[in-house]
């Protein structure tokens, strides 16, 4: 089960190396022990290191210099704790995270919010205490407090990294988030929760489904937006799981609309293409956090896992990395810097048009009501990319 996952080519090769190439090829300028009940007790610092960690996280979320030496936050954390990453095991796709899961013992996992949902209804992470994380309460408390990372108040994640969804253009302003399903050529990211975007798209063109939370709809709902989706469905559509391909296919002209991140809309910036995003309308963002397994072999490394990938420095050199935004604003500046800005970190009012994903539940996110879960938009989702 899980979430086609965007596979981020890091920011550093993109503005240096394949993705300006082909811009460029266009044309285009107490001790804590291991956790047995559902409610950790609160300890006033974390004991000693077990010595070891095993790590589950996607693709270029966690470096330990092997592509590029200034990019390495698993040396620092082992010198630092005595914790040694014994298994680093990095995967694309949600899909392969379950497997993974299925299959190995893991101390510290970053899910994606769709597997998130259900590792947290299954009890496969246990609850974090907020007060081993110094930097935690710097988290914004929007982040904090996403069902995403909550269950039944209690804290299962701690925010890392997120991103939004936007639709971007170049040329001839679309009117609104709609026209990325009524226009052709266009480029979509090929991902079941896409599907909140074309719900988010229904508010506007039909206000009478009365679609207010587009990760939680309705059967009627759902079926409104698979309609929307299918209606210019075709040869003329891409569906891009690679960031490479969306970027491709923007370089050569071969689409005219794209579902995109802000970091992509800023390459072609930075290349002299004048590639715009529909700024003012509400959009779909998600957020990576770092979650506690539910019988760690190494509790206490896992918390300091958890209280490094929280600090400034590394979430800074996590951003600057992968193109994403820092959950902790004091990471924005030096290297992520540029990347806070395109993503507005600071800016309440922008962030407050962000609508962030969470797995989709029959019970309507515990709201009441009779929706459509997770395995409804999944089999629907494969029934259109085919």
């Amino acid at each position: 089960m899980g979430r086609d996952r965007l596979r981020r080519t890091h920011l550093g090769a993109l503005a240096g190396g394949l993705t300006l190439a082909v811009i460029a090829s266009t044309g285009a300028t107490g001790a804590v022990q291991p956790v047995a009940s559902p409610t950790p007790t609160p300890s006033a610092s974390i004991g000693k290191g077990e010595g070891t960690l095993q790590v589950l996280t996607f693709q270029d979320h966690v470096e330990y210099g092997g592509t590029d030496s200034r990019f390495n936050w698993v040396t620092p954390f082992e010198e630092k704790t005595g914790c040694r990453v014994v298994k680093l095991d990095r995967v694309a796709t949600s899909e392969e995270m379950a497997a993974k899961l299925a299959k190995n013992s893991y101390d510290v996992i970053s899910p994606a919010p769709d597997l998130a949902g259900r590792l947290m209804a299954k009890g496969e992470v246990a609850p974090v205490d907020t007060a081993l994380i110094e930097d935690y309460k710097h988290i914004p408390k929007r982040l904090r407090e996403l069902p995403a990372v909550r269950r039944d108040g209690k804290v299962y994640g701690v925010p890392y990294l997120w991103g939004v969804n936007q639709v971007i253009y170049e040329l001839g302003r679309p009117q609104g988030p709609e026209a990325l399903y009524t226009t052709t050529p266009v480029a979509i990211k090929d991902d079941p929760l896409g599907i909140a975007d074309a719900a988010l798209a229904l508010r506007r063109t039909a206000p009478e489904l009365g679609v207010e939370n587009p990760f939680q709809l309705t059967p009627v709902q759902l079926d409104a937006a698979m309609k929307l989706l299918a209606e210019r469905d075709g040869p003329e559509r891409i569906y891009w799981k690679d960031s490479v391909d969306v970027i491709r296919a923007l370089a050569a002209g071969s689409v005219r609309l794209a579902q995109a991140l802000p970091y992509h809309r800023d390459l072609f910036q930075r290349a002299g293409r004048r590639v715009k995003a529909l700024e003012r309308a509400p959009m779909t963002g998600w957020v990576d956090s770092w979650m506690l397994a539910a019988k760690p072999a190494s509790p206490n490394c896992a918390y300091r896992w958890l209280n490094w990938t929280a600090s400034p420095d590394v979430q800074r050199r996590a951003a600057a990395w992968t193109g994403l935004a820092p959950a902790n604003p004091q990471a924005c500046d030096g290297r992520a810097r540029h990347m806070c800005e395109i993503y507005h970190v600071r800016d309440d009012d922008w962030i407050r048009r962000v609508l962030f994903a969470v797995r989709p539940t029959g019970d309507c996110g515990g709201q009441g009501g009779k929706c459509t879960d997770y395995t409804d938009w999944e089999r629907r989702w494969k029934n259109l990319v085919k």
